[in-house]
């Protein structure tokens, strides 16, 4: 009995007796991911911090504290901003809100009929368009910009609000997303189902697909929506009139002109926070539906 305990107490050969084996170095190994996801995330709020910190500060405090101190000038900054130009600035949050909520809404509901008549219905052709999507998805913007620009100049579209929609409603990544999330989110059956109880397809589109597609279709929504946002390259080669200029163009205006009059750069600065005001809200607003059931909108139907 002895003999028996002494073997089963004795260490494994190898091992420094005494020293705990596997779990410790388990655990070293598990804070990797998680230090490289606080340095990635450290890296992406740092310029958020200082936005926010510098929209606090009067010209003065600006380039004379330090940079994370808050100041004293966010009042007298917004006052500044909004008697600029008779509140010019306002006009181009608007002109903002008008691109990224029409122009991602559109391309949402194009999206949505594109990816689902790409993932449900068979076709001659149907991989070659898809082909075309993906090839689309990966062309850089800068190189449709120029040939949009002459195909809108022709329709004499230019300078308008419509110079900077248009090209926003197709998108190539809303409609691959649109195809994948349908074709993982609408089983063929109830398809199926629909058609055989004598269903139009557009109803079984609208009544029982559309429904089980919303959280997707709502990604979609979000990821347009900060695209048109955040766009700088199409309304500097569509605009010229600044009442028409998005928050990006209308704030590259001020910063252009900061280089002679140094008091603009504050308001370069608390105009790029309020701007961003805007997508933290609507973030927060439709998260909720990320978390929907795939099938409740069917169950309800």
């Amino acid at each position: 009995m002895s003999s028996v305990a002494l073997r089963k107490a004795a260490p494994a050969a190898g091992t420094t007796p005494g020293t705990a084996q596997g779990p410790p170095l388990r655990r070293r190994i598990a804070l990797v991911p998680t230090a490289t996801l606080l340095l990635g995330a450290l890296y992406c709020l740092l310029p958020v911090a200082w936005v926010v910190i510098a929209a606090t500060k009067s010209g003065k405090e600006l380039f004379s504290t330090f940079t994370f101190l808050p100041g004293s000038g966010f009042a007298g900054n917004l006052h500044d901003l909004n008697a600029y130009r008779d509140g010019v600035y306002w006009e181009w949050m608007g002109n903002s809100a008008l691109y990224a909520g029409v122009g991602a809404l559109l391309s949402t509901v194009v999206s949505a009929f594109s990816g689902y008549a790409l993932a449900t219905y068979r076709f001659r052709g149907r991989e070659t368009v898809f082909n075309i999507l993906l090839a689309g998805v990966l062309m850089p913007p800068v190189i449709l910009a120029v040939p949009q620009y002459l195909l809108l100049a022709k329709a004499n579209l230019t300078d308008s609000y419509l110079s900077v929609l248009l090209p926003q409603i197709l998108s190539p990544y809303g409609v691959y997303l649109a195809r994948i999330y349908a074709a993982a989110a609408v089983p063929a059956d109830v398809v199926e189902a629909g058609r055989m109880d004598g269903a139009s397809e557009w109803r079984i589109f609208t009544r029982i697909a559309l429904p089980m597609m919303i959280p997707g279709m709502v990604t979609v929504f979000l990821f347009q929506f900060v695209a048109v946002w955040n766009n700088f390259l199409l309304p500097y080669i569509m605009l010229s009139d600044d009442e028409r200029f998005p928050i990006t163009l209308g704030l590259y205006t001020l910063l252009e002109q900061g280089s002679n009059q140094p008091a603009l750069y504050t308001l370069v600065i608390t105009g790029a926070f309020l701007a961003v005001l805007p997508l933290v809200a609507l973030f927060l607003v439709i998260q909720r539906f990320w978390s929907l059931d795939l099938l409740s909108g069917a169950v309800k139907s």
